[in-house]
């Protein structure tokens, strides 16, 4: 009987939802309450973050006892083995802190380091995003398709930044070269949600490095499962080592070029 993993996808819908309300309930206290930093003081984490994640691993638990989890925050085995779920508590909580409401909970499900399902919930809009690979993806049931878009120069990129400052200059630089050979550039501050933007049309392409496993998981598979080229981190070395790609077929090429001629691998 060959493998379906639309049932982990109700599974993930189902946790992530949960988690999405206790996120939205919780924000006044979590960024009221001390906020810690990771990487940089830039790098920020909740009390939200932190109990989101806990209620994650505590459901799926119960859901799917047995199974292992890799989160953002409590970490997890680095190994892919087997089915393991991966967690971002909160994807984007900087905006999170400021109440900008472009943020999400993102579970997704991957098969020996392959993501299989996943969903991606906004806990301010509601919004539900999710895909099964091989079923396609879905924004509140609705299928997702990729943009039309045929011409890099007439295109809309998402991009982002890491926390570093000396990373960022370097990103920045890249950044404004591309600016001349696209129609225009946005920075939102959520990876998946950047992702799911890319399978729904309302982003031609986005570009990012150094995200984790967690940022990309559910967003990834969204957006390839939406007709996106995705390259994830370490599959096409002329990106660097930690660039995530996905654009629509059509400006693949034209967008991987200009990346790299803009100094993208570099940074």
């Amino acid at each position: 009987m060959s493998f379906d993993p639309r049932p982990l996808v109700d599974v993930a819908v189902t946790v992530a939802k949960e988690a999405a309300a206790l996120v939205q309930r919780a924000r006044h206290d979590a960024v009221t309450a001390q906020v810690d930093t990771k990487s940089t003081e830039t790098d920020v984490v909740t009390l939200a973050d932190r109990a989101s994640e806990q209620l994650v691993r505590d459901r799926l638990a119960v859901l799917r006892p047995g199974e292992p989890v890799i989160g953002e925050e409590e970490g997890g085995s680095a190994a892919v083995e087997g089915l393991t779920w991966v967690v971002d508590p909160i994807d984007g909580t900087v905006n999170y802190l400021y109440g900008y409401p472009w943020y999400a909970v993102s579970i997704a499900a991957q098969l020996d380091g392959v993501s299989v399902a996943g969903a991606v919930v906004e806990p301010v809009s509601g919004r539900v995003w999710t895909a099964a690979l091989g079923h396609g993806s879905f924004l509140d049931g609705n299928r997702l398709s990729v943009s039309k878009a045929t011409r890099l120069d007439l295109s809309l990129i998402g991009y982002g930044f890491a926390y570093r400052p000396e990373r960022r200059q370097r990103q920045a630089t890249t950044w404004a070269a591309l600016s001349t050979r696209v129609r225009d550039i946005r920075r939102a501050g959520a990876a998946s949600l950047d992702l799911c933007a890319v399978a729904a049309g309302w982003l031609d392409g986005y570009a990012e490095h150094a995200l984790g496993r967690w940022d990309w998981a559910a967003g990834a598979l969204i957006a390839s499962e939406a007709g996106a080229t995705v390259h994830l981190p370490g599959t096409d070395p002329a990106f660097g080592a930690d660039a995530t790609v996905a654009a629509t077929p059509a400006i693949a090429t034209a967008l991987r070029t200009a990346l790299i001629e803009c100094g993208f691998a570099n940074v």
